[in-house]
């Protein structure tokens, strides 16, 4: 009898306030009013996001990150270049830990610490938010007052070799529509993903920048 009720009482905390908030988009960010806007997870990354930030001052193209806490404490400069270069930093926790198995006090502690290693580098509190795998829980909703929470339109699987650069270009052309916020990722250290697939990704991305000529936006641009 226990374990029906935690199972009951797990999918209380974590399923459904994360069924209801992608179903209905309450309270959370999925579209920009104009433009597109390219959005970056699970960074810095020493080796992939030099490459990224060389290839959207090379196009003129602002973006948003998201990062992971402890991974800014670690590339300092990295973070000090994209706040330098114009973009927008948000947070993914301090760790690239699911909401789904954290207990509300280690949730907010996961974001706070975040925030403060990268006020500390830029001046500058986040108050942009992505949870990994987009996953809530009842606390996170409760806390969308201090933060924004930006899912996305399109979340195209970049972190898979198996995809290729191709059909990820072929994703990225199809996502280009008028208001969306599409997910890439500048680091392929997490848990299931590839850990070269951001080479693929920049690939793919250059060829976009290169033939599609869209009004390129962050997402605090509305």
């Amino acid at each position: 009898m226990i374990y029906i009720w935690l199972i009951a009482l797990f999918f209380i905390y974590s399923i459904f306030p994360t069924s209801i908030v992608r179903i209905s988009s309450f309270r959370v960010q999925k579209r920009v009013k104009k433009g597109v806007a390219l959005t970056f997870d699970d960074g810095p990354d020493p080796l992939y996001t030099p490459q990224l930030l060389d290839l959207l001052k090379k196009y003129n193209v602002k973006a948003t990150f998201f990062v992971v806490g402890w991974k800014a404490k670690k590339y300092p400069h990295l973070i000090q270049r994209m706040h330098e270069e114009g973009h927008t930093i948000g947070l993914h926790h301090y760790y690239h830990t699911s909401n789904w198995f954290l207990p509300p006090l280690v949730t907010e502690w996961e974001l706070e610490r975040s925030a403060r290693v990268i006020e500390h580098m830029t001046g500058v509190r986040p108050v942009y938010y992505r949870p990994p795998w987009g996953h809530l829980n009842i606390w996170t909703v409760l806390m969308q007052k201090k933060y924004k929470i930006v899912m996305w339109t399109y979340i195209l699987g970049d972190w898979r070799t198996s995809l290729g650069v191709d059909r990820l270009y072929e994703r990225l052309m199809s996502s280009i529509k008028d208001g969306a916020i599409i997910v890439l990722h500048d680091s392929g250290s997490t848990i299931g993903a590839d850990e070269h697939a951001p080479a693929n990704m920049l690939r793919a991305l250059e060829q976009l920048l290169q033939h599609c000529s869209v009004q390129w936006v962050k997402v605090n641009e509305q």
